[in-house]
């Protein structure tokens, strides 16, 4: 049987694949540079696949062309499915939808008089001293004003007119929208008018109907409205994919990964819970393996080619109710991630005065100017520059028959043209790689920062962490980025290169559900709580389809000083004190003050079902060398490091064994990245395959 991890990235597509078919190892064994093969205990191996994204040429979808690949079926063949055990699957379908505005066209149908309230939003200025505001473009295209109303108690103060509301809908549905979004004043608790206009949508032929009491059950117009656009906007696009894999995979069970960490099974996956889709199982995989490594406070650093991923882990996965990607402001949890648009392919530029890095991607079509598609340069020809990528150790994969290696004379000329062109404006006289590695050292201050973000701001001491490094371009900076945070220890799983896909394999099925609350905390109120968690609860395992011995339940309440705006999520207790001291020491940690005198709301609670799932095991390795016996390397290449060339050893990560240590500069090559050991470094490897890399 095959069980088949997938995460679609912007750049590549990585597929990992659990199997205990012999002819298809033995097959895949002859493509040594293609694919990497690792064996299992009990006749188990795991696979390990990297392809482009986009490569219209080719394929049209790449998980789908991964699985043949590996199957070694021909694309015109139908994939033999009963092969299959499961599918799990990260897209970035979703959120680049929604970064190219992309989606499906929306109507919005609002209560009457708030026809702008979206636009107007909560009239926060990101940028307090701009003198032209731009406002973020909204996600509908019309809107419709429906003259119905419910006061805050429940009390119905205008009736619905089916009929006139029933020829405006009419009217859309002609201009060929297929997808609504609605909206009503205090529908979170007094849903019946909504249903009606569901009810009427559907009859008219909608497709797509999110109705806003179902999308985000939570206090607030502007963000349940804005969450239940976003989810007409992008479940089409997201159904139409889903449905594309799912035709190609007929009775395969196909799961999704969800913004929240959870797997969801294909029919229910959602635009709203898509966005973090890919980020997420990178967030997982990071997770998982550093506590099978026993660490348990983790910075998780995800560098890919688009983009870099942070987040900060401490005993359990951190999640954010409001957020914005995008442009686009949602209220659903999605884990607490800070992405920053610097990755392997950000474009490198000089403005006239000072180095710029992104937030422009070369993407997978050019890419990197070293991939032969007349790309710019960015940040990986920038390393390919320093010596710190060698073609000879990076996949041939380039150039019309993707037979090629990377290309690293256009590099030095390219470079050599930038540090003329710098020269001549700024008489600066930098070598062209004092100029690469200026540009590096940008990179890695702009990710050191969001990092920051999430540590720092939030009153967390990085340097008791250990930072979890993965994504194809995490390993070349990794020393970097410690250095500069005052991390001692960085972690690299030796699936790191895929860890997002991975992280699928590792990920439980999660299901949360949410419900407004909006009450004092009181003993009197503990009841009530009690019997929303039930109900949520219920919700909640209708959509795990059923719950079992191996089902955990979690509940939480998001608790809020009366009068202030910012909640802080706590463990659901029957005991008021109890939630009230845990509210208080995260108040004190994150603000650094409390106010005793001052009433405690629940804003909302939320229940989350977690069943297990079964995960892939991880082979041990045994050392075969004496303990005296340094690992065999390639060759010695020059690099450039702190400000100057150094002769190099470059070791393959297949030739090292447990206790073996590397000190730095040192250059660790493995078929899915590379790792750059810095001055002042040490790489050891363990007996599960870990490399630890310790500050000296």
């Amino acid at each position: 049987m095959l069980k088949i991890f997938a995460d679609r990235g912007g750049t590549f597509t990585d597929i990992v694949a659990v199997t205990n078919n012999q002819a298809i190892i033995d097959r895949l064994s002859k493509y040594p540079e293609r694919f990497l093969i690792v064996t299992l205990p009990n006749q188990q191996w795991i696979i390990v696949y990297k392809l482009l994204s986009e490569n219209p040429e080719q394929y049209q979808d790449a998980a789908i062309k991964g699985i043949r690949d590996i199957m070694g079926i021909a694309s015109n063949e139908p994939i033999p499915t009963e092969a299959i055990e499961v599918v799990k699957m990260g897209t970035t379908v979703a959120t680049n939808a929604l970064l190219e505005r992309k989606g499906d066209r929306v109507v919005l149908l609002i209560t009457k008089g708030f026809k702008d309230a979206l636009r107007i939003g909560y009239q926060n200025r990101p940028n307090i001293f701009a003198r032209q505001i731009i406002l973020p473009t909204m996600l509908y295209e019309q809107v419709i004003e429906i003259d119905e109303r419910y006061d805050a108690n429940g009390n119905e103060l205008i009736s619905i007119n089916i009929e006139q509301v029933k020829s405006e809908l009419q009217a859309v549905y002609h201009t060929g929208v297929r997808s609504c979004a609605i909206v009503f004043m205090h529908s979170d608790r007094y849903p019946k008018h909504e249903q009606q206009i569901a009810q009427l949508a559907q009859e008219i032929g909608f497709t797509q109907i999110s109705i806003s009491h179902q999308v985000s059950p939570l206090m607030k117009l502007v963000s349940r409205g804005d969450t239940t656009v976003v989810d007409a906007y992008l479940t089409p696009i997201l159904r139409r994919y889903v449905n594309q894999v799912a035709s190609q995979l007929p009775n395969v069970n196909l799961m999704f990964m969800k913004s929240d960490g959870g797997l969801v099974a294909a029919e229910h996956f959602q635009g709203k819970d898509s966005i973090l889709s890919g980020p997420a199982g990178g967030i997982v995989g990071a997770v998982q393996t550093s506590k099978r490594a026993g660490f348990e406070l983790v910075i998780t650093f995800d560098m890919g080619g688009t983009s870099t991923d942070v987040a900060h882990f401490k005993g359990e996965y951190e999640r954010q109710l409001d957020s914005e990607i995008a442009g686009a402001r949602m209220r659903v949890p999605v884990l607490a991630i800070n992405t920053i648009a610097a990755g392997g392919g950000s474009v490198l530029f000089f403005d006239g005065s000072s180095y710029r890095v992104g937030p422009k991607s070369a993407g997978s079509n050019p890419g990197p100017a070293c991939y032969r598609r007349g790309g710019p340069l960015t940040v990986t020809d920038a390393n390919v520059m320093l010596g710190k990528i060698h073609p000879q150790y990076f996949p041939s994969v380039f150039g019309i028959d993707v037979n090629l290696p990377l290309d690293k004379d256009i590099v030095i000329q390219k470079f050599t043209q930038l540090t003329q062109d710098i020269q001549a404006a700024t008489l600066n006289h930098s070598t062209p790689e004092e100029v690469a590695a200026g540009f590096i050292a940008i990179a890695v201050e702009n990710m050191a920062n969001a990092i920051k973000k999430i540590s720092l701001q939030r009153g967390y001491d990085v340097t008791q962490y250990v930072l979890c490094c993965f994504g194809g371009a995490g390993g070349q900076v990794a020393c970097l980025i410690a250095d500069t945070l005052g991390i001692k220890k960085i972690f690299l799983h030796p699936y790191a290169g895929v860890l997002s896909a991975y992280g699928m394999g590792l990920a439980d099925v999660r299901a949360i559900r949410e419900g407004g609350v909006e009450q004092p905390l009181k003993q009197a109120l503990i009841p009530k709580l009690q019997q929303l968690m039930e109900y949520l609860e219920a919700q909640a395992i209708s959509e795990t389809n059923e719950a079992n011995d191996q089902t955990e339940i979690v509940e939480k309440v998001n608790l809020k000083y009366e009068g202030t705006n910012s909640t802080l999520t706590v463990n659901f207790a029957d005991n008021v004190v109890i939630m009230r001291q845990e509210f208080e020491v995260e108040h004190k940690s994150r603000y650094g003050f409390i106010q005793l005198e001052k009433t405690l709301i629940v804003e909302s609670a939320s229940v989350e079902v977690i069943q297990k799932m079964e995960t892939p095991e991880e082979p041990l390795i045994t050392r075969t060398r004496p303990l005296n016996e340094a690992p065999t390397s390639l060759e010695i290449v020059r690099m450039f490091s702190s400000g100057r060339w150094y002769d190099t050893i470059v070791y393959r990560r297949e030739d090292l064994q447990p206790e073996d240590s590397i000190n730095g500069p040192a250059i660790i090559v493995e078929k899915i990245s590379t790792i750059v050991v810095e001055l002042n470094w040490q790489a050891r490897l363990t007996e599960n395959n870990y490399l630890i890399l310790q500050h000296l």
